[in-house]
């Protein structure tokens, strides 16, 4: 997706923890080891315009944005407690015995609801499920760490300006449309914006059309509904 983008004279693509090269989770991995590690990265470049950030990646720059100024704030469907607690054993004893495949499909059947038609017809598509595969290492302790968490009563204090985004086809339907709407009354002033006929992998499934509206957001474009009358 990163790829697409034509509207930003610099991105930064960064690899959280648990993902290559980036180190492990480590023991102590929590939501707010997350914070801190974006944080830090923040602190490391001079002039930071936009933070985005899709799904538990949402939640962090929306938590992180909470104290730290950020003069710009995209996520996509970003998740928030309660969220996939009853796939956690499922998930456990997947990642206990390394299989990747099993984490995928946990995820994808459990957490998501997604029907068998559906996880086949992504098994099918060779680069989509390859990349699900690499980033399914650290789905238990993720989501873990999202339902540890809890449920603040507001964020992204700090941030200047903020759109939300949900695909169409998640659009008020659980878990990802009823997630989104629980973060997006905690984010007063925010706009919300549908991308349409996407669901949760729009960054896998239409990468070009989500960079195409980041484009738009970061070049000015609205488009959006205050959360008050979306939400």
């Amino acid at each position: 997706m990163a790829r697409d983008l034509r509207g930003w004279p610099t991105v930064v693509v960064v690899n959280r923890r648990g993902r290559q090269p980036s180190g492990p989770l480590t023991d102590q991995y929590s939501l707010g080891a997350e914070i801190e590690d974006a944080a830090t990265v923040l602190r490391g470049f001079s002039d930071v315009r936009t933070l985005f950030g899709w799904s538990y990646g949402g939640l962090i720059a929306l938590q992180l944005a909470a104290t730290l100024r950020v003069p710009h704030l995209i996520a996509y469907e970003p998740v928030m407690a309660p969220f996939g607690a009853p796939a956690l054993p499922d998930l456990r004893r997947a990642q206990d015995a390394g299989d990747a495949e099993a984490i995928v499909e946990t995820v994808l059947g459990r957490v998501t609801g997604m029907g068998a038609d559906r996880i086949e017809s992504l098994r099918s598509q060779d680069e989509v499920w390859a990349q699900l595969l690499r980033l399914s290492a650290p789905a238990y302790a993720e989501t873990h760490a999202i339902n540890e968490a809890g449920r603040p009563e507001s964020f992204a204090g700090a941030a200047e300006r903020v759109d939300l985004v949900v695909g169409e086809r998640n659009r008020g339907q659980a878990p990802y449309g009823t997630t989104f709407d629980d973060v997006a009354r905690r984010v007063p002033g925010a706009r919300v914006h549908v991308l349409p006929g996407q669901g949760h992998l729009a960054h896998l499934e239409a990468p070009e059309r989500l960079a195409a509206l980041l484009d738009e957001l970061g070049s000015g474009g609205s488009g959006g509904r205050p959360v008050r009358d979306a939400a």
